[in-house]
């Protein structure tokens, strides 16, 4: 074996790239101990198939393919361990959606998006920003999580996740719906109102 695949010091690795993933991991899955887990499995495969990384990319974006394929078995799994009316509410912020709309059903011009005054790509440069999102992100529901960071952080088709989740497509496009609507008032209560 030359030195070009002989694998890394682990500690030292784990140092480089341990924060980073575990970060990605939490983003997805919304519970540390799991990301951890998670985490542990990626680099451990990592390690045992080093000699196969061709280095095509970086260490780095090799880590989070793995990754991502671990995420893909974290959720079959959970899957199978907890069916899908196990989560008893997929609305987030219930009370919310309750006063969003008026009694005749209508949308109620008070939750009329605001004018955010940025671009998305100014605000994915601000890491304070994150901060409010992530917070935002974890009030929903685990699996209203995971699909919104599945679709919109890692771009995976709906038919992909659709089966990641064991859902159908009507289900998840519902759940892709509830998660833009409460993000984007979570983020105009606790970022751009502070910010006006």
């Amino acid at each position: 074996m030359n030195d070009k695949h002989k694998a890394p010091d682990a500690n030292a690795w784990l140092a480089l790239h341990g924060d980073y993933l575990h970060k990605y991991a939490v983003l997805r899955l919304r519970d540390a101990a799991a990301a951890e887990d998670v985490v542990q499995e990626t680099l451990l495969a990592a390690l045992t198939a080093y000699s196969n990384f061709a280095g095509r990319g970086s260490e780095r974006t090799w880590l989070i393919a793995i990754l991502k394929h671990k995420l893909a078995d974290h959720f079959r799994r959970a899957v199978r361990e907890f069916p899908v009316g196990e989560e008893s509410e997929e609305t987030p912020s219930g009370e919310w959606f309750k006063t969003a709309a008026q009694a005749s059903g209508s949308w109620n011009p008070h939750y009329a998006p605001t004018d955010w005054h940025s671009t998305p790509a100014e605000l994915a440069e601000r890491r304070d920003f994150w901060y409010v999102f992530n917070d935002c992100l974890s009030h929903l529901p685990k699996r209203t999580a995971s699909a919104f960071a599945l679709r919109e952080v890692d771009g995976l088709d709906s038919r992909e996740i659709c089966e990641l989740l064991s859902i159908s497509m009507t289900h998840l496009w519902v759940i892709l719906h509830r998660a833009r609507l409460h993000l984007r008032h979570c983020l105009e209560m606790a970022w751009f109102k502070r910010s006006a």
